[in-house]
C-alpha cells in the first residue's frame, strides 16, 4: 500500500491528469469542487472575506459562482494535481476522486454529502489506505496497453507517469508548422498536450512569444518570417533515430521523433538538448542497464533507422580490412549544417580512401537517393574508381556486422556501428562525435568535453531524447515496444500516396540514368 501511494504521489497520475492547467490564485487558497450550484454558492459565502478560493466546475458549460471577492473560477477538464498545488484544503463532493488525490497530496479534505471517500475527512492513514484499496486494488485488474496482458498496479502507474511526462512537455506548444498532411496522424499523439494539436500553415494567429513546434525544412520562407516577426520560440522536430519500416521519402510516417527546444541535434553550431544531456547529464545504474538491454535487442533483431532488413552480406576478399562508407542525401540539413568540409558523397568517399588506401571499401548509397527522391547520386563508374564494391540490397545492419570499420560524414550508420562494436571514423560532426567513442576528423565543438561509455550514449540517444509511437495501438510507447514491432514486420501499411511516391522515384532514377550517359 505504501509503495502504491508513493508511486501515485511521485507520478502525479490519477484523475484527469492530462487536463488543462489554468492559472492559479495566490497560495494558500481553498479548492472547492462541489457539483450542486446552490450548495457551492452557500459554501463560498461561508469562507472568510480575505480567503482566496478556487472554484472548479467540471462541466464546460458550467459557471462557478465568482460573485464573492477573492474567488477564482475554472471550468472543464483540469489537472487535479495542478489545481491542488497551492491548496490549503479541498472542499469536494464525497464521491469525487479529487478527494482521494487531495489526501494523497497531504491536503486536508472536507467532504460534502455522501460517497466512498467520506472517511478521508478524518485525515488518518487508515482512511487513506482504505480509499486506495477500494479504488485501485480490490477487484481491479490492470492490463499492459501494448501487449494486452495483465500487469501490476505499479507498472500501470509507471505507464501513466511516462505519458504524463510527455504531456507536460507539450503543454507550452501553441501550434505546429511544417508538418505534411501524411505525417500528422503519427506526430499528433507525440505532441499531444491534452488538447488537439493545432497544425498551421501561417503564423498570423499566433500571440507574440509563443512556443511552436516546427519541421523547419518544410516551412516556407514567408512563414519563417512571420514566426520571426511574432518572436516565436521555435521547438525543432525531426525524425527519430529508429524511424519506421520504410522511407520518409516514400511518405511513410515516422514512428519516432525528437523534439528539441534548444536546437536541432545535427547542427553543431550551437548546443542541442541531446548535447547538453551528454555533456552534463548523470545516468543511474538502472538506466545504463536498461540502455544495454535495448542495445542488445536492437543488435539481435537487426533493426536500423528504417526497420529490420536482413540479408546475407559476406566478405568479398579474404585477408583485407573491410571498410563501409555510407552515402547521404547531400542537401539534407545534417550534411549542410554538420558536414564541415564534406559537402558531398564523392568527397567523403575520396577521404575514406585516402585514410585507408589498402582497405577493401564498400560504398552504400543512401536509400532516399536510391529511391530517386533526393540528390546525392554518384555514377557507378566514378564510385568504382575509388571503392571496390557498391552495395545496394544488403541491409545496413548486416553490412555493419560484416565489415571492420565504418566511415561516415554525419550518417546515423556511425551510431549503429558503435552499437555493434565497430570502429567508426567521422568526417563531419554527427551528434555522437566528440564523446571518446569515435575517431573524429571533423571540427568537433570544444563544448564536448565529457567522455561517455557506449551505453551512456545509448541511454541519452535512444531512451531519454526521442519519442516513440506504437504502430499497433497508436499510443506513445517506450523504445523497446517499437523495436519489437519493427522486428516483427518488414513493411508498413502502404496507401496510394506511398505507391505514387515510389513510382515517381523510379521515373527520377530512369531520367538520372540518361543524364549520366
Amino acid at each position: 500500500m505504501d509503495r502504491v501511494l508513493r508511486a501515485l504521489s511521485e507520478a502525479r497520475v490519477g484523475g484527469t491528469f492530462w487536463g488543462a492547467q489554468p492559472n492559479l490564485p495566490t497560495a494558500p487558497y481553498s479548492l472547492v469542487r462541489v457539483r450542486s450550484p446552490e450548495l457551492r454558492s452557500q459554501l463560498l459565502v461561508e469562507f472568510p472575506e480575505g480567503q482566496q478560493v478556487l472554484s472548479w466546475v467540471e462541466s464546460r458549460s458550467g459557471q462557478a459562482d465568482s460573485r464573492r471577492p477573492n474567488t477564482h473560477s475554472v471550468s472543464g477538464l483540469c489537472d487535479p494535481w495542478h489545481l491542488l498545488a497551492g491548496a490549503s484544503e479541498a472542499v469536494v463532493d464525497a464521491d469525487h476522486e479529487l478527494a482521494l488525490i487531495a489526501a494523497i497530496c497531504g491536503v486536508p479534505v472536507r467532504c460534502v454529502g455522501e460517497g466512498m471517500f467520506n472517511n478521508l475527512g478524518q485525515s488518518t492513514l487508515n482512511a487513506l489506505h482504505d480509499a486506495v484499496r477500494v479504488t485501485c486494488l480490490d477487484g481491479v485488474r490492470y492490463l499492459n496497453p501494448f501487449t494486452g496482458t495483465g500487469t501490476a498496479v505499479e507498472d500501470a502507474i509507471a505507464v501513466c507517469s511516462f505519458w504524463r511526462h510527455l504531456i507536460d512537455g507539450n503543454r507550452e506548444i501553441a501550434a505546429a508548422f511544417g508538418f505534411a498532411q501524411w505525417k500528422r496522424s503519427a506526430v499528433a499523439p507525440l505532441l499531444w498536450s491534452g488538447s488537439k494539436v493545432r497544425f498551421r500553415a501561417r503564423a498570423t494567429s499566433l500571440r507574440p512569444g509563443e512556443r511552436v513546434a516546427v519541421w523547419r525544412s518544410r516551412i516556407s520562407d514567408g512563414t519563417l518570417s512571420e514566426l520571426a516577426a511574432k518572436q516565436a520560440h521555435l521547438i525543432e522536430v525531426e525524425d527519430g533515430f529508429v524511424r519506421s519500416a520504410g522511407l520518409g521519402a516514400d511518405c511513410i510516417p515516422p514512428l519516432s521523433i525528437v523534439v528539441d527546444p534548444l536546437g536541432v541535434h545535427f547542427n553543431p553550431a550551437k548546443p542541442s538538448q541531446l548535447e547538453v544531456l551528454l555533456e552534463e547529464g548523470e545516468f543511474s545504474e538502472d538506466v545504463v542497464a536498461r540502455a544495454r538491454r535495448l542495445r542488445e535487442l536492437i543488435v539481435s533483431s537487426g533493426v536500423s533507422k528504417y526497420g529490420a532488413q536482413r540479408s546475407s552480406a559476406s566478405r568479398s576478399v579474404d585477408g583485407l580490412r573491410h571498410l563501409l562508407v555510407t552515402g547521404q542525401v547531400e542537401d539534407d540539413r545534417s550534411v549542410l549544417e554538420g558536414g564541415g568540409e564534406v559537402k558531398n558523397n564523392l568527397t567523403l568517399l575520396q577521404r575514406a580512401r585516402a585514410a585507408a588506401p589498402n582497405a577493401h571499401i564498400l560504398y552504400k548509397p543512401h536509400p532516399d537517393v536510391e529511391a530517386g527522391h533526393r540528390i546525392g547520386a554518384i555514377p557507378d563508374k566514378t564510385v568504382l574508381a575509388i571503392a571496390d564494391e557498391i552495395v545496394r540490397n544488403d541491409g545496413i545492419s548486416d553490412l555493419i556486422d560484416m565489415v571492420d570499420e565504418v566511415h561516415v560524414n554525419t550518417s546515423l550508420a556511425g551510431f549503429e556501428a558503435l552499437m555493434r562494436g565497430k570502429a567508426v571514423t567521422t568526417h563531419g560532426v554527427p551528434f555522437y562525435a566528440g564523446w571518446g567513442l569515435t575517431r573524429d576528423l571533423g571540427p568537433v565543438p570544444d563544448r564536448r568535453t565529457r567522455r561517455r561509455t557506449l551505453d551512456e550514449l545509448v541511454a541519452a540517444v535512444l531512451l531519454i531524447y526521442p519519442r516513440y509511437l506504437d504502430p499497433e495501438t497508436g499510443l506513445p510507447c517506450p523504445p523497446e515496444i517499437l523495436i519489437q514491432r519493427l522486428s516483427q514486420t518488414s513493411s508498413h501499411r502502404k496507401g496510394s500516396i506511398v505507391h505514387l511516391r515510389r513510382l515517381q522515384g523510379r521515373l527520377k532514377r530512369l531520367l538520372a540514368t540518361f543524364r549520366w550517359r
